[in-house]
């Protein structure tokens, strides 16, 4: 039995790390910024401290003594900018691999994703490819600096870590746009998906687990991608809707009419406010866009599996329609 310290526990993905260490029988200390948000870790025994990672001070007493360390947290409001994202993806990664240092734990995993690629074009690169930017979105770039101007010269210089890349997460509790999108879905408001649009999709009990596995069997030093399948938005929201028993979205805008709102939501912005759904950097991420990357590494060397989109979305769709009362 090991102890974990955890970042972002009360987070989607950090969330069930958690439940899935408990459910292991590992010990698991969590920082918290909101001690209210935490039932969930109190129900399951965690060890909750105050803190937050954008202040180093609150790391050193909770990861004291620990055995490994999941980090997590992170920013990734798409279509939002805020001086937060760079404090939180980059400073707060900083302080906690630092502090991993400076208190010599055996083992840590970074949580860096697919999005440091960006738009791979329909290529399906592996662990070895680096993007340079341009970058589509403000969390794109600031996972990049994280990955490769943080995370990559600690690892050069000893740290025993090691990164896994998720792809697109759903599932049960998520909290993220994809969320609403498929709520909205099954409220009927969900007119358009977009067209050629293809990201990695990855339930996420098996990106939680892939995170267990880079911990107990991954090679420190090493970079893990641990995706799911490849889909387009359009066919996994058809299966949504055929799960849900809704009418699937009726309009596909192409790349160009993507692009071609996102410039004209670049003037708008300038005389009204806009929600993040209409903002240009969102629809440029979605403009025909594929974030993709490989995880035959991730399978071959830790075991990796993830499950079919159409078996984990109908999962998915039981929690949400329970979740809106039509379950």
């Amino acid at each position: 039995m090991a102890k974990y310290f955890v970042t972002g526990a009360t987070g989607f993905i950090g969330g069930e790390i958690v439940k899935q260490l408990i459910g292991r029988g590992h010990k698991v200390v969590a920082l918290v910024r909101s001690p209210e948000k935490a039932g969930m870790l109190k129900a399951l025994g965690v060890e909750m401290h105050l803190g937050d990672i954008t202040d180093r001070e609150t790391l050193r007493a909770p990861m004291t003594g620990v055995d490994g360390v999941f980090h997590v947290a992170a920013w990734y409001k798409v279509g939002v900018h805020e001086p937060l994202a760079d404090r939180i993806n980059v400073d707060g990664t900083r302080n906690v691999l630092n502090t991993m240092r400076t208190l010599e734990i055996p083992r840590g995993v970074y949580t860096s994703s697919v999005a440091v690629f960006s738009d791979t074009r329909g290529v399906v690169p592996d662990e070895r490819y680096r993007y340079d930017g341009p970058h589509l979105s403000h969390y794109d770039r600031t996972k990049w600096i994280a990955h490769y101007r943080v995370a990559q010269p600690q690892i050069e210089e000893g740290l025993p870590l090691t990164i896994v890349m998720p792809g697109l997460v759903y599932g049960p509790g998520d909290t993220s746009g994809m969320h609403t999108a498929l709520v909205d879905l099954l409220r009927g408001r969900l007119p358009m998906t977009p067209a050629r649009t293809a990201f990695c999709w990855a339930h996420v009990e098996d990106t939680a687990r892939g995170h267990i596995l880079a911990m107990e069997q991954g090679k420190p030093g090493e970079t893990y991608i641990i995706t799911g399948p490849r889909h387009t938005f359009e066919y996994a929201f058809a299966m949504a809707a055929k799960f849900g028993k809704v009418r699937a979205p009726l309009m596909h805008p192409g790349p160009r009419t993507m692009r071609g709102a996102a410039a004209l939501m670049s003037l708008a912005k300038r005389f009204t406010s806009l929600p993040p759904a209409l903002q240009p950097e969102a629809l440029r991420v979605l403009a025909g866009t594929t974030y993709f990357g490989a995880n035959e590494k991730a399978a071959r060397e830790l075991g990796f599996t993830a499950r079919p989109v159409e078996e984990g979305l109908a999962q998915t769709l039981e929690h949400e329609l329970r979740a809106i009362g039509r379950g």
